[in-house]
């Protein structure tokens, strides 16, 4: 069958069995092929409508394909797509200063993907280490969390606890001191280690499960960075970008982080745009040729940002987050079911910790609430993230609930 012919023919069954015979199996989706999305909601290839609540992981909180975004994308796809950092372009520095300017910081430095604007900030956290605190050579520790998520390089998996990311992937990078998360003593008794260049950590873990810190961890955790000349860098690839009801989550405890780490909604999920902020003193430390992206920052990259971050201020995105998030998170918590442990969140980043029971776990929840119209991921066994797009309104809010409502009861 010709490729135009088997897709005009695509049926969900086709479309699954081809990934499974030709992909790699890294991925374990829901049963569910989507051809279309427009603002919160998506559609299957046999028509049917879902409310769309990962929203590709808090990529598109901007809603799917949201038009001034794509005519955005469209209009400099047609002019100029890449250049490399080998020449310059019209686009670059005009998004350069728009996006420092919007984030408070004297530079960016533009990657593609969240792992890789992670790697940028921990190569900036040694460089600095190096060059402005006089850290020997190749000592340089970097303090992260336990359950973190940063990415999934071999770096990257070198500090995590996650069995699945990081079991046979050996050896691991070296240089990282690994702390609970939410503890102040042991974040403490690690600022005192010998050349210590920075802390990396999420201000809300989103793949842990959306474990929100206690009130105050953030800021006295910048505070005590800041007293031990410690770089304090916050991922915020996830929670960033309105997702928390604040531009960042940092923003909560009036934190401004050394290293700002972005990605994900940074494009409105229309394309790979990440971004690594940083003052000067910081991230003049790297020099030409010390580190690249053919594509990082490249025209297109440049202009869609630009109006993806216009239309979270435009549309009052972080507003609505807020505001419909404490309804959301009453409506979780009104439902009366032992299978519902908790309901946790910050904005409309929410997760609710469901009780295994008879078998069933959050994953079979999920799939009720497929069938039932509304597409949520499970993290872990029992737990569900539920993080629709920003542009959500509330009587979209309560049409979801009832789904959510309907599909654990189900489970009664």
């Amino acid at each position: 069958m010709r490729t135009e012919e088997m897709i005009e023919k695509m049926t969900s069954k086709m479309a699954i069995e081809l990934e499974d015979q030709y992909g790699a199996h890294n991925y374990h989706p829901l049963p569910v092929v989507l051809s279309r999305g427009e603002g919160v909601h998506v559609w299957d290839v046999e028509g049917k409508k879902y409310f769309d609540f990962l929203s590709a992981y808090s990529a598109i909180n901007q809603g799917h394909c949201h038009p001034r975004i794509i005519d955005t994308m469209v209009r400099q796809a047609k002019t100029l797509t890449l250049t490399s950092r080998a020449f310059h372009s019209d686009a670059l520095g005009v998004y350069e200063k728009f996006v420092t300017e919007y984030f408070g910081y004297d530079k960016v430095l533009p990657m593609n993907t969240g792992a890789e604007a992670v790697e940028t900030a921990m190569k900036l956290a040694r460089r600095w280490g190096y060059d402005k605190k006089g850290i020997p050579a190749d000592k340089a520790k970097i303090i992260v969390c336990e359950s973190n998520f940063h990415g999934r390089t071999i770096t990257i998996i070198s500090m995590s606890t996650d069995p699945d990311a990081k079991g046979g992937f050996g050896p691991y990078t070296p240089g990282f001191i690994t702390i609970p998360y939410n503890d102040l003593d042991a974040l403490e008794k690690a600022l005192n280690e010998p050349d210590v260049a920075g802390f990396m950590v999420e201000p809300i873990q989103g793949e842990a499960g959306v474990f929100v810190p206690d009130d105050g961890y953030v800021a006295r955790a910048y505070e005590m960075c800041k007293s031990k000349d410690i770089l304090f860098i916050a991922d915020e690839v996830q929670t960033g970008i309105a997702r928390t009801g604040k531009l960042l989550a940092c923003d909560h405890e009036n934190v401004h982080p050394d290293v700002l780490i972005l990605g994900k909604a940074l494009s409105g999920g229309v394309y790979p745009v990440s971004a690594v902020l940083a003052d000067d003193d910081i991230m003049l430390t790297i020099k030409p040729g010390q580190h690249g992206s053919t594509f990082g920052g490249n025209p297109i990259a440049a202009r869609v940002a630009i109006t993806a971050l216009e239309v979270i201020k435009d549309e009052n995105l972080a507003e609505n987050a807020m505001k419909l998030g404490e309804i959301f998170r009453k409506e979780l918590e009104a439902i009366k079911s032992d299978r519902i442990e908790l309901v946790r969140g910050k904005g409309l980043l929410n997760a609710i910790v469901i009780k295994p029971r008879e078998g069933k776990t959050a994953w079979d929840v999920c799939v009720t609430m497929k069938d039932n119209g509304l597409l949520a991921k499970p993290t872990h066994d029992h737990i569900i993230r539920l993080a629709p797009p920003l542009v959500i309104n509330r009587e979209q809010i309560m049409e979801a609930m009832e789904i959510i409502r309907k599909s654990v009861l189900s489970f009664e």
